[in-house]
């Protein structure tokens, strides 16, 4: 607000604006081969997002260059390539247009694209009266049945429903079969794992491995080992630092299937951050898959920057299977003010929530227990 800008200068009439250079990615070289379909992977910061932004042409690289071989469809952020006032039918047109296919192309492919994104009814309204879901499909529609060499996703599958994502991922498969080339960046590992020929991790900037997927998974799982104790200094964790978090704990370190998980945590005040703020949590598995999320504004929990914060999350947990588990805290207002990946953990113990025993292929997939009944009528 300009207001607060302005007495924040009356505040400290002397103070310099510090300017910091960073760099998002260091040396990162290597070459895709047609049809593959390659998994980006890595921590918040890594620079995952950036390198998606230089290879789609939408940010220029420092330094380097970017050679590519055909033409990009991209979908990295909700809204990228769309205009809010026009249509869907229109942005259908004008984003492709953006990605280099003719008029034609696109009317050739329009019906295609409409079925899959399941906007029919809404295509004369602006997009700017979508929900984030039906803007996500149409994008995703766009890009992946226009006729590009390149298709780069970024994490957009988090958005939507179970059979739209199941969808997302079918297409995916069949761009790579057809010979194109898919770049997906996410951090759901099973994803990766079922999409991917090949993956790259990233870490801090830098090209830590590209090849094999689950090789890249490993140097994922264990570049937690190596930074958790870095994270409990506040000034190793990504987001601004307007505000952080100043520790957390699980009550409990072990619980069986079914127990509520509670995590304490607590946050230092900041006066000069203005306006309320609230707190998010991701409960992931060893795997990295993301389990729950517990975001406190879908409870209209608020908290006051300018006190200290002692509070605790508690987690009506599904039946989670056996296993180590951590929990991602992130500390938010208009941006993200601290993330705290792994700011705590816990373990289930093997026990079963079942009355009767049977063979591991009875329980093994999935990644939780199920509470169900069967019934005969």
């Amino acid at each position: 607000m300009m207001s607060e800008a302005v007495i924040a200068r009356l505040k400290r009439p002397m103070r310099r604006k510090q300017v910091e250079r960073f760099e998002a990615l260091h040396d990162v070289s290597f070459e895709v081969p047609w049809g593959e379909a390659v998994g980006i992977i890595g921590r918040n910061g890594a620079g995952k997002s950036t390198l998606l932004k230089i290879l789609t042409r939408i940010t220029a690289p420092t330094t380097g260059r970017v050679e590519l071989g055909g033409r990009v469809g991209s979908l990295l952020e909700v809204g990228t390539g769309f205009h809010p006032e026009l249509t869907g039918r229109e942005n259908v047109f004008l984003n492709g247009t953006l990605l280099g296919m003719r008029q034609r192309e696109i009317r050739r492919r329009f019906d295609e694209i409409v079925a899959f994104a399941g906007v029919e009814q809404f295509l004369d309204t602006q997009v700017k009266r979508y929900s984030t879901g039906m803007y996500i499909r149409l994008a995703f529609a766009v890009a992946a049945h226009l006729e590009c060499e390149i298709l780069a996703v970024d994490e957009v599958l988090a958005v939507g429903d179970a059979e739209f994502q199941m969808k997302c991922l079918q297409k995916m498969r069949d761009v790579a079969q057809s010979g194109r080339t898919v770049l997906l960046v996410s951090h759901q590992l099973q994803t990766v794992s079922d999409l991917c020929s090949s993956a790259m991790f990233l870490e801090r900037g830098r090209l830590v491995t590209y090849g094999l997927v689950d090789r890249a998974m490993e140097e994922y799982k264990r570049s937690f080992t190596r930074t958790t104790p870095d994270m409990m200094e506040a000034a190793f964790r990504p987001g601004s630092g307007e505000l952080r978090f100043t520790d957390a704990r699980a009550i409990d370190e072990m619980c069986t299937p079914g127990n509520d998980v509670v995590v304490e945590f607590g946050a230092a005040a900041n006066p000069e951050v203005t306006g309320s703020y609230y707190v998010s949590a991701h409960l992931k598995n060893e795997d990295g898959l993301l389990i729950v999320q517990c975001d406190s504004r879908v409870l209209g929990f608020w908290l006051d920057p300018a006190e200290d914060v002692r509070a605790e999350l508690r987690m009506h947990t599904p039946w989670l299977k056996p296993g180590n588990y951590t929990v991602d805290l992130f500390l938010c207002k208009t941006g993200i003010m601290d993330i705290w990946e792994q700011a705590c953990q816990f373990q289930v113990l093997p026990v079963m929530p079942y009355p009767h025993p049977t063979s591991p292929d009875g329980t093994e997939r999935g990644v939780v227990f199920a509470d169900f009944v069967y019934a005969q009528h």
